[in-house]
Formats: C-alpha cells, sequence, structure tokens
C-alpha cells in the first residue's frame, strides 16, 4: 500500500477487509431483516401485563427476547461496520439511523417488562421454576433485574426521574460543547520560536516532543485556556457531581458510588480496595520519578516534562504480516486452542486492517455472533502491533463467550471489559523483552510498559480517588468551587508523584481537561482491569497450562453468566481483595530495577 495518498475503500485489497458478507450476503438481504425486526414490537406489546400470568408465559416472552437480541446483533453489526468502513456513504448512515428507529419503537413497546418482572412476587416466581424448568436458565438474569425493587419508585415518580433525564445530562453537554467546540488554545512556541497550534488532539504529542521549551509552551497554554474559565468549569463539574448524588439518594442508594458499582454488580469495596493498594505502594512511583529525572538529564523535573520518552532515538518498525507473526509466537502461552482461534481471525478476515478514505478512526473490536470483527488503522508501528494483540483480546473474548453462553448470558459487563485485550498485551510485552538482546531496544520496550502502568494504574487510580472526593463533599451538602477543586487536585498530585516533580500551579487546573469527570465513577475500571490482566498474565507465564484453563473456560467464556469479580476469581484473581493491584505494582517495581540496570 502507497504511504504517500490514502486509497478509497474500492482500492483496498479484499483480503484486507472484513468479511461482513458472513453476516448478511447482500444489502438486500439486510433490509428485509430490517423488516422482519420491525414485527418486533408488535410481538413484544402482545405481553403487556402477562407477565406474572404464568411460567409458560414468562418463557414465552424471555425466549422471544433472545430472538430479538440476536436479530439485533445482526443488524447492528452489519449497519454500523458498513458505516465505519466509509462515513462518507449515506446509504449506511441511514442504516444505523433506521435501525436506531426500529429500536426506539421496540423499547417503547418493551417497557413494561422491568416493572412487571419486578412485582412478581417471590413465591409465585418460585412456583413457576417449579411449574417449568426451562425458566431455570434464566433466573440469574430475573435475579438481576429483580435486585432493583429497592431502587425502583412509584409510577408517577419514575415519570418524574425520566423527565429529568435531559437535565441530568445537561453539564455533560454544556461540558462537551464548551472544552470540544468553543474553547481556543494560544499557540506553543518551540526553542525556534516556530508557533505549533495546541488543539485536544495536539496536545500530547507536543508534551511528547523532545523540545523541552515546547513542551513547557503547550502545557501552559493549555492550563491557561482552561484557568481562564476556572469557575464555569467549577459550576459545570459541581452541578455534573451534583446531578449524580441526586439520583442516586432519590433511588435510595447508600451513596452515588454505590448506584453506578451496582449496575456491574461491583462492591464498593473493589473501589476503596484500589486507592488502598495504590497508597500503600506509592514508594513505587516515587522510583519511578526519580529514573525520569535522572535519565532526562534534568535538574528539576515538572509535569510537562512525564510524557516525552526517557529513551530517545529509537523506534521499531513492524508490518502488519510481521505483527501478527509476532503476536502468535506471544500468545504461545495461551495454549493451542486459544491460537485456533487467533489464526481462524487472521485467515478469515475478521479483521479491516488498513486506513481508507473516510474510514472511521482508531480501533475496536465488536463481538457479532456470527463471529467478531476487528477495525484497525494498521501503520508500521510498536503501537498498532499492540493494539493488533488488545483488539484481539477483546475478540477472543466475545467469541468465547457467544460460543459457551446462552444468549442471555453472552455479553460481558464494562467492569472486565479490558482484562482480556490488556492480558494479550501483557503476554506480548514479557515476549518481547524476552526475545532480545539489544539494550536500546530493550529499554525503549520498558519504557513502553512502564508509562502504561504510570497512565493506567497510577493516573487512573488518582482520577478515581478525585472523583470519591468531589461525590463526598456534594453528598454532604457542599458545593464545588474552583479553589476547592484545584486544591484537592494538587494535593492528590504531590501525593501520587511525590516531591520528585515541581508541583506546577498550572496542573491544579487538570481537572478541567478530563471528560471521564462527566462519566460517573467510570475510571477506575482501566486501572482494576490493567491489575487484574497483568496478575493472569503473570500467572499464565508462572504456571502454563493449569492457569490455562482457569482463565479461558472460568472467565473468557464466561459471558455474564455470574457477577465479574466471580468470574475473574475461576481465573485465579480475587479483585475483593488488594492482592492483584500490589502484584502488578510489584511488576512496575521490578521494572524500574531493570530499566535502571540498563543505564
Amino acid at each position: 500500500m502507497s504511504e504517500e495518498r490514502i486509497p478509497k475503500r474500492s482500492e483496498v485489497a479484499k483480503e484486507n477487509t472484513w468479511a461482513l458478507e458472513d453476516i448478511f450476503p447482500t444489502d438486500e438481504a439486510w433490509e428485509q431483516a430490517l423488516e422482519n425486526f420491525r414485527k418486533y414490537p408488535e410481538k413484544t406489546a402482545a405481553f403487556k401485563g402477562r407477565l406474572g400470568e404464568s411460567a409458560d408465559t414468562l418463557l414465552e416472552f424471555l425466549k422471544l427476547s433472545d430472538e430479538i437480541s440476536v436479530a439485533a446483533d445482526a443488524l447492528g453489526n452489519y449497519a454500523q461496520r458498513k458505516s465505519d468502513e466509509d462515513t462518507a456513504v449515506a446509504k449506511y448512515q441511514g442504516y444505523v439511523g433506521q435501525l436506531m428507529s426500529a429500536y426506539v419503537e421496540l423499547n417503547a413497546a418493551g417497557s413494561f417488562e422491568t416493572p412487571e418482572l419486578i412485582a412478581i412476587p417471590e413465591d409465585k416466581l418460585n412456583g413457576f421454576y417449579k411449574d417449568n424448568k426451562d425458566l431455570e436458565l434464566y433466573r440469574r438474569h430475573l435475579d438481576r433485574i429483580r435486585l432493583k425493587k429497592d431502587h425502583v419508585l412509584s409510577e408517577n415518580e419514575e415519570k418524574l426521574i425520566a423527565m429529568t433525564g435531559e437535565m441530568g445530562n445537561s453539564a455533560e453537554n454544556i461540558y462537551s460543547m464548551f472544552s470540544d467546540a468553543d474553547l481556543k488554545f494560544d499557540d506553543a512556541v518551540d526553542k525556534d520560536g516556530k508557533a505549533h497550534q495546541v488543539t485536544h488532539g495536539s496536545y500530547i504529542p507536543l508534551v511528547k516532543n523532545s523540545d523541552r521549551v515546547l513542551r513547557k509552551s503547550a502545557f501552559e497554554s493549555m492550563y491557561k485556556g482552561y484557568g481562564s474559565f476556572r469557575n464555569t468549569c467549577a459550576a459545570t463539574l459541581n452541578a455534573q457531581i451534583k446531578a449524580v448524588n441526586f439520583y442516586s439518594q432519590a433511588r435510595k442508594y447508600d451513596s452515588s458510588l454505590e448506584a453506578a458499582l451496582s449496575a456491574n454488580e461491583v462492591p464498593v469495596e473493589v473501589y476503596k480496595n484500589l486507592i488502598k493498594a495504590v497508597h500503600d505502594n506509592m514508594n513505587y512511583m516515587y522510583d519511578y520519578v526519580a529514573l525520569r529525572k535522572k535519565l532526562l538529564g534534568v535538574d528539576e523535573l515538572h509535569y510537562y516534562d512525564l510524557y516525552t520518552p526517557m529513551v530517545a532515538d529509537f523506534e521499531m518498525k513492524v508490518t502488519f504480516e510481521e505483527a501478527k507473526e509476532t503476536v502468535l509466537k506471544a500468545l504461545a502461552p495461551m495454549g493451542e486452542d486459544y491460537l485456533a482461534i487467533l489464526k481462524e481471525g487472521f485467515e478469515n478476515r475478521w479483521i479491516d486492517v488498513y486506513e481508507n478514505e473516510g474510514k472511521t478512526s482508531g480501533a475496536y473490536s465488536a463481538g457479532a455472533r456470527v463471529h467478531p470483527y476487528v477495525l484497525l488503522n494498521h501503520k508500521e508501528t510498536l503501537d498498532c502491533m499492540f493494539t493488533l494483540a488488545h483488539e484481539m483480546g477483546h475478540a477472543i473474548h466475545s467469541y468465547l463467550s457467544n460460543k459457551n453462553q446462552p444468549v442471555v448470558y453472552s455479553d460481558y459487563v464494562i467492569f472486565v471489559a479490558e482484562v482480556a485485550s490488556t492480558c494479550n498485551e501483557a503476554l506480548l510485552m514479557q515476549y518481547l523483552l524476552a526475545h532480545t538482546d539489544d539494550k536500546k531496544e530493550k529499554a525503549y520496550l520498558i519504557n513502553y510498559f512502564l508509562e502504561q502502568f504510570r497512565t493506567t494504574l497510577y493516573r487512573q487510580t488518582m482520577f478515581a480517588e478525585f472523583e470519591l472526593k468531589c461525590n463526598e463533599i456534594c453528598a454532604a451538602g457542599g458545593t464545588l468551587t474552583a479553589d476547592e477543586l484545584c486544591e484537592i487536585y494538587g494535593e492528590l498530585n504531590k501525593l501520587y508523584f511525590g516531591d520528585g516533580v515541581v508541583l506546577d500551579e498550572d496542573i491544579k487546573m487538570e481537572w478541567a481537561r478530563i471528560p471521564h469527570f462527566y462519566y460517573n465513577y467510570y475510571v477506575y475500571q482501566y486501572a482494576t482491569g490493567y491489575s487484574a490482566a497483568i496478575a493472569l498474565s503473570q500467572r499464565i507465564l508462572k504456571e502454563g497450562a493449569p492457569a490455562v484453563a482457569d482463565y479461558i473456560g472460568g472467565f473468557l467464556s464466561g459471558g455474564c453468566s455470574a457477577d465479574p469479580i466471580s468470574l475473574l476469581k475461576k481465573a485465579g484473581v480475587d479483585m475483593s481483595t488488594t492482592k492483584p493491584v500490589t502484584e502488578a505494582l510489584a511488576l512496575f517495581g521490578d521494572l524500574i530495577s531493570q530499566m535502571e540496570s540498563l543505564f
């Protein structure tokens, strides 16, 4: 492929595109399936007022729900994947829009489901299980829905809550418009006086630059921009946190944290254990900061020095064919069954490999029931090889869950979504480190690994702690002001990075730049998922086949057949304790020692 011009979709070789014909052979087949799908609202509405009628009626409804899920999976994957191939093709944007309209109609027709299921008396439902043994398959599914019973309000109260939905999302929408559309930044200036535009997209590349003058200028530009609107930013975040606390209190949860985590059946202790474990292992971060200062050769380390590589002037070029070969070798500890699925994906067009005009950017895996689909925009870089390993981790997790679980339990929850992908990355990194004697290459790889730990485990935990503190202040009736937010954020930076980094005044405004603070207790999952993945990869490398059997059979094949903590326990990782986080951070400490020994 030419690197000089991005090809049109029609110019991409078939073997480098995904096989959407495995879902529908033609567009006409999709259109016919959509017509059939539009009959489901009427079929669903026919059950209104009848779910507590009998075991047979309830089972019939649940089987219909499974049928709808399978149909929606095929329709959605074909339409969205086609749209992502070339976003300029209006036809497939239309497909997505038509399907969304059908979803809206279906959801409206089925709005009775949760209230009716919750309203069935416990003894009556237990009788249903005895009346029809096939209903037993759905016990966990029904239990999960009925767990909401204590948090479902009266019909009129639920209507009022529903009416506040748009207002409840206002803070996030306002922040997005302000930060993404309206906020502008001064140009950054490099050591030669050349101006560089500062945007959200250009900021990280700028602070990774080897030119320290440019890094400092970009850093100051970014936080000058947010600082100019510090009170607006504070008021917006305060509104978001107040809304989150309103909904948790209205639904009778003990805290906003409990309300957010309950959706994925994650105990509050998991969140707090993460913070505790990181606090207990801050020494590794302080060692990392000292190492970075030493390798960069600076008298003082500043926050604008944290992203530039500690190992300069080294680049790894990896073609897609080389990336596939290396990933296969790196994942050999996973065993032949796992490798067979990986090869099937490589050889049977699960992957859309290269960039083309109009193609969606980035990378993802979509767990279609026929088989997963992986979107890449592969460049010949180390990052892209890790992206291949990462997305195939997602893909095989979806493949195994779909293959081994009934429809109702085939989808895994977001809490564990990054575990399989990150485990693959960790195995790839350990393979690369074990198969190079080149000192500079080894240092480059360790630097890459260390940055994953710093940005995923420490940084995301710091974000999680900040979010928790903000919620606790609002829950106690307080108001988040710009001064208070900057003070909290500054103290957390001091705690997480220690005295080895100069506490630049500008860094205290970083909270205003993080959109994840509007996602309602989301960021902790990056850190817990990363910790679990590191623990699993270490166990696989140390114990071999027994660990692989637990991982594949107990976790990857589990879907949501049990709560996520229980599924991870089957794989040998107990996220209800601090142990996985502590062990992951011990590896971080070992990597720092390895890096030090190279210089």
